[in-house]
């Protein structure tokens, strides 16, 4: 497990389209998957791709995730095969003078590897749920036994990964400048959370969500 403060990137992991904007600064990768919540899951199952968005939660440079023991894409992971993870942050979209040059902002990180059973399973699902819902490993109950026999919780590290950002207005033919027949920007993308909405229940809404809202 690296602890690399630069990507190393691996012939699968090189950026070929759009190299510049290629970021190998490692601590970007880590802001990209702590702001994002859900995650694409790539993997080989009876022969053919198989797509699962899901949640996750990273802890150092690895990041777990989590399914049912009886899940097809779960026994394919712990046969050894090797997956591949997305997370995409939209931050706008951009006008151009030319359709061709429109284009989105974003932040991006894709990740290669091999998942393995968790060295901790509390652990793991504990940093999934504090990821998604912050605050609440310790506020609702636990998992018993019996949710926890059916849970598989898997780790991949995050040594070979690949991270890609774009930002600011749009990339112009100098023709398309010089006429400037149209209007051209970028317009940022701002995602809040809405007031929490309860379910069959008389109690306050907890610190830990009524704080998250804010």
């Amino acid at each position: 497990m690296t602890t690399d403060l630069q990507l190393s990137p691996t012939p699968r992991s090189t950026v070929v389209r759009g190299k510049k904007r290629a970021v190998q600064d490692r601590q970007v990768l880590y802001d990209i998957l702590d702001a994002g919540l859900v995650c694409h899951l790539a993997v080989e199952v009876d022969g053919a791709p198989f797509l699962i968005p899901t949640a996750y939660g990273r802890d150092g440079n690895r990041i777990f995730l989590h399914g049912s023991t009886g899940s097809r894409s779960i026994r394919s992971m712990l046969e050894g095969k090797q997956v591949c993870i997305a997370v995409t942050l939209v931050d706008g979209v951009v006008y151009s003078r030319s359709v061709f040059h429109h284009s989105m902002n974003y932040r991006s990180a894709i990740i290669h590897g091999t998942a393995k059973i968790a060295e901790d399973p509390e652990l793991a699902l504990r940093t999934i749920v504090e990821h998604v819902t912050p605050g609440s490993w310790d506020y609702a109950r636990s998992p018993s036994k019996k949710e926890l026999a059916q849970t598989a919780a898997l780790e991949i590290d995050l040594t070979e990964a690949s991270v890609k950002v774009r930002e600011g207005g749009p990339g112009e033919d100098p023709s398309d400048l010089e006429a400037n027949l149209v209007w051209a920007g970028h317009m940022p993308l701002i995602t809040t959370w809405g007031a929490p909405v309860p379910h069959e229940t008389d109690k306050p809404v907890p610190p830990h969500v009524s704080a998250r809202g804010r």
